[in-house]
């Protein structure tokens, strides 16, 4: 679904769909080194991170970047890829997890850690497609948490992270500019629309509200 959503969004602002696509695949490649740790794994099992402290699952998280970009350099995949592998999450906090571990320390009446440390390491996307697969992974997988998602749901959910992305600054070092980026959101809400188009609840028409319309419009 990521190489669905970032290939969609990559073609219609004229960057590389075809990288972003195979980026996709491997972008998170490195969360095969340790798959239990990460949600998608996880099956309504147990979550080893309730055993562990917040701090070490940070650590785990954000490995899986680095962990990637050598398993792909091991098997000879291609700079461009790997860039992808390394750059999908920017610089991005671990929100779930700093707060945790703030909430821990203000129990023990200690000193809570700072946000910057609760960060991907980066790089910051690079590039166009790098950052495009990024918005497309976070996209995907807030979409997956909803039920039954309607059209403002979804709409209102990708330009928030898309919002959140900018306004953290992980757009900074690529060339995106604000008319792609607007872009990239209304592709992805029609490739999302297409994706779920039998689990979406569209809002219901009150009764002659068709016949109205048509009026309105000379039909």
């Amino acid at each position: 679904m990521v190489g669905n959503l970032s290939e969609a969004a990559a073609e219609a602002i004229g960057a590389d769909g075809l990288l972003c696509r195979v980026g996709a695949y491997y972008h998170d490649i490195g969360k095969t080194k340790r798959p239990s740790y990460f949600i998608e794994n996880q099956n309504h099992g147990e979550n080893p991170h309730d055993k562990i402290d917040p701090a070490l699952s940070k650590s785990i998280i954000v490995a899986h970047a680095r962990d990637g970009v050598e398993m792909l350099k091991d098997h000879n995949i291609p700079k461009p890829i790997r860039d992808i592998a390394e750059q999908h999450h920017g610089t991005t906090p671990l929100q779930y997890f700093y707060h945790k571990a703030r909430k821990q320390a203000e129990e023990k009446g200690e000193a809570g850690p700072e946000e910057a440390e609760y960060r991907y390491p980066g790089p910051k996307a690079q590039t166009k497609e790098a950052a495009i697969v990024g918005i497309a992974d976070c996209v995907e997988a807030a979409v997956r948490s909803l039920r039954n998602p309607t059209v403002e749901q979804i709409d209102s959910m990708v330009r928030k992270i898309m919002k959140s992305r900018m306004d953290d600054g992980q757009f900074n070092e690529c060339d995106l500019t604000i008319k792609e980026l607007d872009q990239i959101a209304r592709t992805l809400n029609e490739t999302l629309l297409g994706i779920f188009h039998s689990r979406i609840e569209y809002p219901t028409e009150p009764p002659n509200q068709k016949q109205k319309q048509w009026k309105e419009v000379g039909g």
